[in-house]
C-alpha cells in the first residue's frame, strides 16, 4: 500500500500513535509531499526544539520506503483540477492540503491525517487511524 502522509500524521506518528505506527510499519511507500515538509520545517522554527525537530525527520526519512514528493508538472496540474472541481462543488479547503491530494492523486496513494475534510476531495482515499 501506498500511502501520503499529511502534516498531522506525521506529528502522531512522532508521539507514537499505536495504530498509525501499525499502518506505517504494513506500507509499502510512505510519501511525504514537499508541501508537508514545508508545514514541517515552519512549526520546527516556530518552536523551541528546531534542531531535534530537524534530526528527528532525518531519521523518519532514513525508514525504509520513505520519500519525498516534489511539486511538479503533474501535480501541478492534478492541483488546477482540484481547485476548479472544489470551487464548482462550494467546498473551499485549505490550499495546502489540496497540493497533499494532488500529490496523493498523482502517486497512487491514500492520504494518512486526522482531517476529515480530505473526504470531500475527488478521488482521494483517506486512512484516519
Amino acid at each position: 500500500m501506498k500511502i501520503m502522509l499529511d502534516t498531522n500524521a506525521y506529528s502522531f506518528i512522532m508521539q507514537k500513535h499505536l495504530p498509525l505506527l501499525d499502518i506505517i510499519e504494513h506500507a509499502e511507500y510512505i510519501h511525504l509531499p514537499a508541501t508537508v515538509l514545508g508545514e514541517l520545517y515552519a512549526g520546527f522554527r516556530m518552536g523551541n526544539k528546531f534542531e531535534q525537530n530537524c534530526a528527528l525527520l532525518e531519521d523518519f526519512f532514513m525508514l525504509p520506503g520513505v520519500s519525498i514528493v516534489d511539486t511538479d508538472k503533474n501535480i501541478a496540474e492534478r492541483y488546477g483540477i482540484l481547485i476548479k472541481q472544489l470551487k464548482e462543488a462550494g467546498t473551499p479547503l485549505p490550499v495546502n492540503d489540496i497540493w497533499i491530494a494532488a500529490a496523493a492523486l498523482e502517486t497512487g496513494s491514500r492520504v494518512v491525517t486526522y482531517d476529515s475534510h480530505f473526504k470531500m476531495i475527488p478521488g482521494i482515499v483517506v486512512i484516519s487511524p
